[in-house]
This record gives structure tokens, C-alpha cells and sequence, in this order.
């Protein structure tokens, strides 16, 4: 296991692996590394996009939670990943919905979850699979949902609780994670996509989004730290996207930026380094290629 490169992806629910991260993950599994993903709920107030499955929501049957854990299990099985676990036992961490919904103070959403709780759960995880690379969103949660900044905070303390020796020793030997990244997209192809889009005459996607005032889960390409070229792997991630049906439409132009520009576009994946040191080799643009680099 020293040779092998292992990274570890810690998501809040069942599809933003796949849009964040889904051509990074399958590069990695195609070249033999362990790709292990935590999912942190079910996406249980997930909206549903396919009207025969509109019995599943939570105001009716509320089994909407099962049925994307088996879209998750096969969006993963689209980018050639094995090794998936949720963070709880099912129904212990609950989708809290978005900001300020009532679905936020339920006791059992995973935003009002223990801290220490579910940080010791994803350390245990931590010291089986000793990752060298941690995966996970930026501290806004990328767009601020609830359960992506919870995500971000139990990932974040459960790396440091993993490393101490001294911590929960019934949870394995310590493990310190080299390098963590923070998902991120680049300003520089957000604006060129909008303008492919309204050059095009879609004047409708991204309604309001203002080129020079982006929302957070866009970052500014002087902050970027690494690109990880998974061009050859956007079928895969397509696919992946697809098996997620409730959630995602995939021929949507959020993801058909413009025709012949969608593989480079979703292809090529962005990230911050929020631990560890940048390394050689770098891409044109000065990031690093490989988010083992180094190790």
C-alpha cells in the first residue's frame, strides 16, 4: 500500500461528486489508485427532475434518499470507483436543504450534527484508508449550502484528529493527510463559458450571473493551485451525471456550455491547496498537473 497513490473525496450529497470531481475521480481509479468517497447524507430534499419518481419526495413517500444512494452507487460504477461509504448509518445524517429552509432545524439534519461526532467517524475512515490527498469544498461550501460547509468543517477536523497519535486510538494508527485541496472553477473559463452561451443566443442559463461579480464557488485564476486534466474521462463523468436522474439533467446548457467546448470545459478540474506545498511538474499556466505531485 506505500506505493499507492489513495485520495480520499469528502461530499455532502449523492452528485456533487460527479460535477465537482467526477472526470478527476475516474483518471485516478483508470490509473489504479484508491479513489475512496465519502458521501455525507442521502440529498433526502433533493429536487426531483423526473416526474414518474415524484412520489419519492419528502413531502410524500420520502424515499427520495434511497433512490439516490442508488444512483450514487451507479454514477461510481460509471468512473470505475469501488471503495463509497455515507458518512452515517442511513437516516443518522439527513439533508439539511438549502439556507434558511425549515429543513435546517430538523435534529437530525446533518448541519446541526456533532462536530466531534462526525469528525471521529470520518478519522476512523481516514486512518484505514491513509490517504496522501484529501479532497473537500472551500470553507463557503462552494456555493453555501448548509451541508457543504458542514462537509468542509467535519473534513477539515477529522484530518487533524486522524494525525494525532494520542486521539482515539481505537480508530487505528494515526495518519497525516500530505495534501488538501478545495474543489474550485476557474474564473477565466466561467466568464469565456457565458459568453460562448450569449454569443450562442442563450440568454436565459445563468440569468443575473454577472461576469465581474461571480458567486463563490468560482475562484480567481491567481488562487488556483492545481489542474487536473481529465479530458479523456468526460464520457465517463457524463454518464456519471446521468445516473444521477433525479438530480441532474446533463444535456442541460449548464453543462453544454457550447457545442465542441464541453469536454475541455467539464473535462478539466480546478483546485486550491489549503495544506501541503505546491510541486513540479506545473501545466502552462503555472498549476500543478497532478494533485500527487510531490509525494
Amino acid at each position: 500500500m506505500d506505493n499507492e497513490h489513495r485520495l480520499l473525496l469528502v461530499h455532502a450529497h449523492p452528485d456533487d461528486e460527479s460535477i465537482n470531481n467526477g472526470a478527476t475521480m475516474a483518471r485516478y481509479a483508470a490509473a489504479g489508485a484508491r479513489v475512496t468517497l465519502v458521501t455525507c447524507t442521502r440529498g433526502e430534499f433533493g429536487e426531483i427532475l423526473v416526474p414518474e419518481l415524484a412520489r419519492l419526495a419528502w413531502d410524500r413517500e420520502d424515499r427520495l434518499g434511497e433512490h439516490r444512494a442508488l444512483e450514487l452507487r451507479d454514477a461510481m460504477k460509471q468512473l470505475g470507483v469501488e471503495d463509497h461509504r455515507f458518512l452515517g448509518e442511513p437516516g443518522e445524517y439527513h439533508d439539511s436543504g438549502m439556507a434558511g429552509t425549515e429543513g435546517n432545524d430538523r435534529p437530525d439534519a446533518f448541519w446541526r450534527a456533532d462536530v466531534d461526532a462526525a469528525a471521529a467517524r470520518l478519522a476512523a475512515v481516514i486512518r484505514e484508508v491513509r490517504p496522501q490527498v484529501l479532497v473537500t469544498y472551500n470553507e463557503f461550501g462552494g456555493y453555501g449550502h448548509p451541508d457543504h460547509i458542514k462537509a468542509h468543517r467535519v473534513a477539515t477536523y477529522a484530518a487533524s484528529l486522524a494525525a494525532v497519535p494520542s486521539y482515539r486510538t481505537d480508530l487505528g494508527e494515526a495518519h497525516d493527510i500530505a495534501k488538501i485541496y478545495w474543489g474550485a472553477m476557474s474564473a477565466s473559463r466561467m466568464r469565456e463559458g457565458l459568453r460562448r452561451l450569449r454569443e450562442a443566443g442563450d440568454t436565459e442559463s445563468f440569468e443575473g450571473m454577472d461576469p465581474d461579480n461571480l458567486p463563490p464557488f468560482v475562484t480567481e485564476d491567481e488562487n488556483l493551485s492545481a489542474a487536473v486534466d481529465g479530458t479523456d474521462y468526460y464520457d465517463a463523468k457524463m454518464a456519471a451525471l446521468r445516473a444521477h436522474a433525479t438530480q441532474i439533467t446533463a444535456d442541460s446548457p449548464f453543462f453544454v456550455m457550447s457545442e465542441g467546448s464541453e469536454n475541455d470545459f467539464w473535462g478539466k478540474e480546478f483546485f486550491r491547496i489549503a495544506k501541503g506545498a505546491r510541486s513540479a511538474p506545473f501545466d502552462g499556466d503555472g498549476l500543478e498537473s497532478d494533485l500527487f505531485n510531490g509525494l
